[in-house]
């Protein structure tokens, strides 16, 4: 797609070449969205490869991955072998059904950035507890949990001019079992519902994807029996779930109850 309202393209190497906060400017991680469809409103790109971060960073509380590492770089990578939930990585970005093309350029961080139901990066770092590093215009920073982050279908947290630069993922997390469950009404289709949980020493974790306009998580203290799990999830307001071309609200609301039992007997 031919961004045409585009006049100038900026490749910053530090925070002071940044431009000021301005809803004409867009930050590019892979593009891939961005290039999709017309963007009418924005007249300058900022492209972030040129900070040149490292993808992924293995620190003393876990992985530190940067907003500009690809869903390719995070399926690919060999990190510690005792980090189980490494499988969640190329189980999310299975769901995601994108191209090799997709992958290999789209960013973690631009597609928790969309905040779309169906994003696969969401549904991985809510599940193991993801934070994100935002950037704000200058030389301030915050941290939200990506739970929080995401406030709707589309929309989020981010202000003008903020940026997230990494999503760090705690080791308690990473060290955990895990397990997801994707149904579509077709086979290539977009994710309708998306349900992962995560079992470690803290307890059990579940989380509810693409079937809610954002992101629910669940927590038990100890696994959870069928009811008491059903109880939980009788506990997201039935408004939350959402009809479009790919599922109605009443059989999104069903098939997460049915996949969340699927995951819940898997970490037993």
């Amino acid at each position: 797609m031919d961004l045409h309202t585009v006049d100038q393209v900026l490749v910053p190497a530090t925070r002071t070449d940044l431009p000021g906060p301005s809803t004409g400017v867009g930050f590019i991680g892979g593009g891939t969205w961005l290039y999709s469809e017309p963007q009418p409103h924005l007249s300058t790109l900022v492209d972030l490869a040129g900070f040149g971060w490292e993808p992924l960073t293995v620190t003393e509380h876990g992985l530190e991955i940067a907003a500009t590492c690809t869903i390719e770089e995070l399926c690919r990578s060999e990190l510690v072998a005792q980090f189980r939930a490494q499988q969640l990585f190329r189980d999310c970005a299975d769901a995601l059904l994108a191209s090799w093309k997709v992958l290999r350029h789209a960013t973690v961080g631009g597609n928790i950035a969309l905040s779309f139901p169906a994003g696969a990066m969401t549904t991985m770092a809510v599940t193991l507890d993801g934070e994100l590093t935002v950037w704000r215009p200058g030389s301030g920073e915050y941290r939200v949990a990506v739970k929080d982050f995401v406030t709707g279908n589309g929309t989020n947290a981010l202000g003008v001019g903020d940026i997230i630069r990494c999503i760090t993922l705690p080791t308690r997390s990473l060290l955990a079992r895990t397990a997801l469950r994707k149904l579509a009404q077709t086979s290539l289709g977009r994710s309708a519902v998306v349900v992962a949980g995560r079992k470690d020493v803290a307890g059990f974790t579940l989380s509810i994807t693409a079937a809610t306009r954002r992101p629910h998580v669940l927590r038990f203290d100890a696994h959870p029996s069928a009811s008491e799990l059903a109880d939980a999830l009788r506990v997201i307001p039935a408004d939350c779930y959402f009809t479009d071309v790919h599922g109605s609200a009443p059989w999104r609301e069903s098939m997460t109850a049915l996949l969340a039992e699927e995951v819940r007997e898997e970490l037993t």
